[in-house]
């Protein structure tokens, strides 16, 4: 009987143990062949490129669930596919009321899949420890072949918080081990030029989104060296102050791609600050080069601080105003954006619009889209506007108050004149009542 038993090992590969391992995985087979045959599913049984698409559709905690179940969906839980995309939440749970990714979970990704990830997002809430965590992280992904990263504050930027040397010490390790980052925002954070030479070295060939407003530490030097070594940019927002005639020309070169999106932040930091004004040359070497490009401008200054802004034409295509802004800049706007598509004025002030919504009408002949909050118009100048405008008019976002009425249209009739213009039923919006 032993030297049979002993044969019998030796057939099966030499112990007891891999013996009944052998023969699991064949009953486990014939088991699953026979199930084929019978014409049933069996969920244990799926394939794991079926497993991998149905878990691709669970959010974490539920996949994380699901991953209990058998052995076979443990092993589809961890596969790399799976670790491509994440975003890690990191909120305290003292001063936010936010969900948070498991402490447990984040030494688990870092271990198993830090090298699967390729597009990856830190949310962090107010608090310092949370930007200092999402900056650990940053600090140990070492192995790392990033595509993208976002850094979002989803409250006040609480990466300005944290100490500058440790912020860019983890945010060069990504930028140094990725070689292959094509997409980056980094809104409100203490990045500064250095760090900026080392993301151009490194990624300079892949790099084609840059989103970094709010980033007080960097100067118009220092995005102009993103700008003439990373030649596939097809997207860039930043700060006004660091936009400049030499950005413009070096984005207009022959080496560079076509740019499709320029987003410029214009802030006021303190009442009378003065900005500087860009040449239309820059403006037009940037529009014969990219002419289809998108640029896209918020304003949130005072009102005495326009005075270098639509003096010359401008080929802007999305303004919002955030602050009040005065007649005569709407004016301007009017004469001087003639590539105007979205147009939202939050303020104005207690006189009329009339003359310069008719005169945005006549010059922006692409205008598809337009907001007015606490401003006024007359009805039959917005009548007027709506029928020059036409049908083009895909968005009509206009508050109950702004409209006075006169002796052509009053409230109660002006939804039906409007609507019989735009082609559809119109009415304007309401103010909350609570």
């Amino acid at each position: 009987m032993k030297r049979g038993l002993q044969g019998n090992e030796q057939e099966d590969g030499g112990g007891t143990s891999g013996g009944c391992q052998k023969t699991l995985k064949r009953s486990r087979k014939q088991r699953r062949e026979k199930d084929l045959e019978d014409g049933e599913a069996r969920w244990e049984c799926l394939p794991q490129e079926i497993l991998l698409h149905v878990f691709q559709y669970l959010p974490l905690l539920d996949r994380a669930f699901a991953s209990q179940v058998c052995r076979g969906w443990n092993e589809a839980f961890h596969m790399p596919e799976l670790w491509r995309c994440f975003e890690f939440e990191l909120n305290q749970p003292a001063s936010s009321y936010l969900k948070a990714t498991h402490p447990d979970l984040i030494k688990q990704i870092i271990k198993r899949h830090s090298d699967h990830l390729q597009y990856v997002s830190f949310k962090v809430d107010s608090s310092r420890e949370s930007a200092e965590a999402a900056c650990d992280i940053l600090s140990q992904l070492v192995n790392c072949s990033l595509k993208t990263l976002g850094l979002i504050s989803t409250a006040r930027p609480s990466f300005m918080e944290m100490p500058k040397s440790h912020f860019i010490s983890a945010l060069t390790v990504v930028f140094v081990n990725s070689k292959s980052l094509s997409s980056l925002k980094i809104d409100d954070t203490p990045v500064d030029d250095p760090s900026l030479k080392v993301l151009v070295a490194n990624n300079s060939d892949t790099l084609k989104l840059l989103k970094m407003s709010s980033c007080p530490h960097v100067s118009p030097a220092g995005i102009l060296c993103v700008a003439d070594q990373c030649h596939g940019l097809r997207e860039l927002a930043l700060n006004y102050h660091l936009l400049s005639d030499e950005l413009l020309i070096a984005l207009s070169s022959e080496k560079h791609v076509h740019l499709e999106h320029l987003r410029i932040d214009v802030v006021s930091e303190n009442p009378g600050q003065q900005f500087h004004t860009i040449k239309k040359s820059s403006w037009d070497a940037m529009k014969r080069h990219s002419p289809k490009f998108n640029l896209v401008m918020y304003f949130y200054l005072y009102e005495d601080e326009f005075g270098p802004f639509f003096r010359d034409e401008i080929p802007v295509t999305h303004l919002y105003f955030g602050r009040s802004v005065s007649k005569d800049v709407l004016g301007r706007v009017g004469l001087n954006c003639p590539r105007l598509v979205e147009l939202v004025v939050c303020a104005n002030g207690l006189r009329p619009l009339d003359e310069e919504l008719i005169r945005i009408a006549q010059r922006c002949t692409q205008l598809s889209a337009i907001g007015l909050g606490e401003c006024e118009v007359s009805c039959s100048a917005f009548v007027e506007f709506v029928k020059m405008c036409g049908d083009r008019l895909t968005q009509l976002s206009i508050m109950e108050e702004v409209l006075v009425p006169d002796h052509r249209y009053g409230l109660d009739d002006i939804h039906w004149e409007v609507s019989k213009h735009l082609g559809r039923v119109w009415f304007p919006d309401m103010m909350p009542t609570w």
